[in-house]
């Protein structure tokens, strides 16, 4: 029985039906199925397949979106019956858009991916002050600042950011990853970021990574 409800579940999750996946969610905990096997054998599982399929150009940012969408609706219903101690964390993520920006599609789906894949994540939105990103890590002791920028213009405010660590001497307090439509490895590489995906998925395999290094 678990093996079906799971099965489709995680469909529900490939399609980005936002109806079917907490309804599966609901169903597959009234069945007596672990919150944790719905996480990562259901919306988990499903969130890769997704990944992969946009990495490899199987699908449009449209369809990741809708399904980064379904993923956020399922985990509403499953994260309040899982017990802090029973999710293996892999870390603590502050996520938000830079001052000037009130583009959020990207940050929203990376936020959704690392729900699923473990991760505790802190939104704190769009247009967001440089000194605040730096405060939330400070209050949920993160282990990454994630700063998203969507437009040329507003770029400089990830600068800002590790340049405001700089000057606190909080640096290497936190990594610092970033991410948006008008970055590459060479901005990050010149700001003195610590990581840097083009997509989604790829960043939540960045993050994982720089903090099993340990790079605090």
């Amino acid at each position: 029985m678990m093996g079906k409800e799971i099965e489709a579940l995680k469909q529900a999750v490939v399609n980005g039906d936002e109806v079917a996946v907490p309804y599966l969610a609901r169903k597959a905990l009234d069945a007596g199925v672990s919150p944790i096997d719905i996480l990562e054998k259901g919306i988990s599982e499903g969130a890769q397949i997704v990944g992969e399929q946009f990495e490899k150009m199987e699908i449009f940012l449209t369809e990741l979106m809708l399904s980064g969408e379904a993923m956020m609706a399922g985990l509403e219903v499953v994260l309040p019956h899982v017990k802090a101690e029973d999710v293996p964390q892999r870390g603590k993520v502050v996520v938000g858009t830079v001052r000037g920006d009130i583009h959020e599609i990207g940050k929203n789906i990376f936020k959704s991916l690392l729900i699923a894949n473990g991760f505790e994540v802190s939104d704190i939105g769009v247009d967001v002050p440089t000194s605040k990103f730096v405060a939330e890590a400070e209050k949920i002791k993160a282990d990454i600042i994630a700063v998203s920028a969507l437009m040329t213009s507003t770029l400089g405010g990830q600068k800002d950011v590790i340049d405001f660590l700089e000057q606190t001497g909080d640096r290497a307090k936190y990594i610092v990853m970033v991410g948006g439509g008008p970055t590459n490895q060479e901005w990050a590489d010149e700001i003195g970021a610590d990581g840097f995906a083009e997509t989604a998925p790829e960043a939540v395999r960045v993050a994982a990574k720089l903090i099993e290094e340990g790079r605090r």
